[in-house]
């Protein structure tokens, strides 16, 4: 007698002989040709801040009818589970924590949201005796114990953060990163707010200018230097690589005779960048100093973002100030509606200039 047929279930591709193992969501995303993370956020229905085409969702969904794939019921469960605690882990070298830190406003925005919305916190700090190089697998899954976690520092390890995407783990990250598909951000807008900063020099009549960063891709940095440019290009002034000044030490690399031949070429207006560290900022001011520069009289400097506490007092400098607080808190807005599974978008959150005193009229020229 003929043994019966197995059948398999309509709209679904039998496993291929002999597999014992379920089909993985790796597997899902090599034959979509899509990343885990994007296959996560199909299969899961989450909405992580990154629009996901139809074509793209498509091809995930009938990659995983292909395949059989099933969600793992345990795991689902796992993950719904709630306690009404929020993670925040930063990748500096000490958790801000001192009021002279710079992220401590971030924290001030964050705590005020998570009150107001009734969850707790849960600071991680796997990073604070060996900065971003302590944040590897290990560091980052003690997050896990939260229903979800902010995450906040210049230089983020992308390949644990997405794995915790890819597992469906409610995941912000303080500053643009949209680098990394399927992670969610919270940003300022510091490209409109760089390109401000030009047009107020430009109109006190600075026709050269030159731009100090670091010399890394944070995204960060790439957009204040866009902005940059691109008020150079509106003010109708001269633009290019050669008016921007990157170093990964511009302490070392912006020297008093640098600054001097700046000034010979007819510069009169440098901006820097303000980072965690504050040395493109601080490389300015000693030179300056150094070279005995008159500011604003022989030439005029700003600061894309608030100026360093640490740094010894002087004029105010004139730039912007980035809305740490409101960033924080909006962080939070967003991370407690990717818990609920419900539509995560914030907009990018404008800085308000700062008029400052170390910019004034560009020098006559004889």
């Amino acid at each position: 007698m003929d043994e019966p047929r197995k059948r398999s279930r309509p709209g679904r591709t039998p496993a291929p002989a002999g597999r014992t193992s379920r089909p993985r969501q790796a597997e899902v995303a090599r034959l979509a040709g899509v990343s885990q993370a994007t296959v996560s956020l199909v299969l899961g229905g989450k909405k992580q801040g990154a629009a996901i085409s139809e074509e793209t969702r498509a091809k995930v969904l009938e990659a995983a009818r292909s395949l059989g794939y099933v969600p793992d019921p345990a795991a689902r469960s796992l993950a719904a589970a709630r306690n009404d605690l929020l993670g925040v882990f930063s990748f500096t070298a000490t958790f801000p924590t001192d009021v002279q830190h710079s992220y401590y406003p971030f924290l001030v925005g964050v705590e005020r949201e998570a009150a107001a919305r009734g969850y707790d916190l849960v600071l991680f700090t796997g990073s604070s005796t060996g900065g971003a190089g302590a944040a590897g697998p290990e560091a980052l899954r003690r997050v896990r114990l939260a229903d979800g976690c902010l995450f906040l520092g210049r230089h983020a390890p992308a390949a644990e953060l997405r794995r915790l995407v890819a597992d469906g783990f409610p995941v912000v990250h303080v500053g643009r990163r949209d680098e990394l598909e399927g992670l969610a951000w919270v940003g300022a807008d510091y490209v409109s707010a760089s390109r401000e900063v030009v047009a107020h020099l430009a109109g006190l009549g600075h026709r050269r200018m030159v731009l100090v960063r670091e010399d890394d891709e944070a995204p960060a940095s790439t957009d204040r230097e866009h902005g940059f440019l691109k008020g150079l290009e509106e003010a109708g002034l001269p633009g290019g690589p050669d008016t921007v000044f990157r170093s990964a030490d511009p302490e070392r690399a912006l020297t008093p005779d640098v600054l001097r031949a700046w000034l010979a070429e007819g510069v009169t207006a440098f901006v820097a960048e303000e980072t965690d560290t504050g040395a493109a900022w601080r490389a300015l001011r000693t030179a300056a100093v150094a070279a005995g520069v008159d500011c604003p009289g022989e030439a005029s400097f700003a600061l894309l973002g608030n100026p360093s506490p640490d740094l010894p007092g002087g004029p105010e400098p004139t730039g912007f100030d980035i809305p740490r607080t409101q960033l924080g808190a909006a962080a939070v807005r967003m991370l407690a509606a990717l818990v609920a599974g419900e539509e995560a978008t914030e907009p990018l959150v404008a800085c308000v200039f700062r008029p400052g005193a170390t910019a004034g009229a560009a020098p006559a020229r004889t």
